[in-house]
């Protein structure tokens, strides 16, 4: 029997490579502010990002533990070898909750043959630790060889993306008013980062132009090898941007191939439309 890869919606990836693959989603839970007790799975991220256009305020909750108990007792149950690969520990309480419940249904189950992996890695930048495992899996590899090149991958991913708009990463707390205000004012773009599994700032630049230009800069310093690479590519609503960017990478780099989808609604409730992101290794040597 094969190994059966496990993910959250987090990974962002394509509905038909999780099919393809047959990659289980595990669902995060979006919600308008102040109606958590109605907690449900957004499943079109756009209606997301037209209420966000619309001054409203979403907010997200880890899966369940419920679901990690029926899934983890029939994994268990039915002998199957498995992978779970959680959405980053340091932006969700999803990978603990699974670890607990696993622990639990192992005391009273010692068939239960599942490793979990923390990724530390979010969006598309954890898709394609998602779609590297699930690829390893169609070619016969075992469950060690798997886990050994995804906690490579997940150590040299790279995520550089930037916002549109300042003031969806200050309604998560990651500025300040003023700062939104002000930069908002000076159509200032921030580029960030994923640094061991958290959100961080990495620079300023004013327009879209110039950050584009420095996310292509940035690609040459950072990645190795960016020819033999799939490269991933998300957007908050913003397809054009992405079509843009891929241009670019396409120009200076020529990847193996892309991976290009929407930032779906777990993350893109907190990043806000217009996001764009791109995402690669720094290390191709495994």
């Amino acid at each position: 029997m094969s190994v059966k890869i496990i993910a959250d919606s987090a990974c962002d990836l394509p509905s038909e490579m999780i099919e393809k693959y047959d990659i289980t989603i595990a669902p995060l839970l979006v919600y308008p502010e102040g109606q958590q007790d109605k907690a449900e799975k957004v499943e079109d991220p756009k209606v997301i990002y037209d209420g966000m256009r619309d001054g409203k305020v979403f907010k997200t909750a880890q899966v369940p533990p419920n679901y990690f108990e029926t899934l983890f007792s029939q994994l268990a149950e039915n002998n199957q070898t498995a992978i779970y690969i959680a959405f980053s520990s340091k932006l969700s309480g999803t990978y603990q909750s699974s670890v607990v419940v696993k622990n639990n249904i192992e005391e009273e189950n010692s068939d239960l043959d599942l490793t979990i992996i923390d990724s530390e890695c979010a969006s598309l930048g954890y898709g394609l630790l998602v779609y590297k495992a699930a690829k390893m899996v169609k070619e016969g590899k075992n469950k060690e060889e798997i886990v050994k090149v995804i906690k490579h991958h997940k150590e040299h991913m790279e995520h550089i993306f930037t916002v549109d708009n300042l003031e969806y990463l200050r309604r998560g707390g990651r500025i300040s008013r003023t700062a939104a205000f002000v930069g908002g004012l000076l159509n200032i773009k921030p580029i960030l980062h994923v640094e061991d599994g958290e959100l961080v700032p990495l620079e300023e630049k004013r327009g879209r132009k110039k950050v584009l230009d420095r996310i292509i800069e940035l690609m040459k310093e950072r990645g190795e090898n960016l020819d033999q690479q799939i490269i991933g590519i998300s957007h908050g609503d913003d397809l054009e941007g992405a079509k843009k960017l891929k241009r670019m990478i396409q120009n200076n780099y020529r990847p193996q191939g892309y991976i290009v989808n929407m930032i779906g609604s777990a993350i893109g409730a907190h990043s806000g439309p217009g996001t764009l992101a791109v995402y690669f290794l720094n290390d191709t040597n495994y």
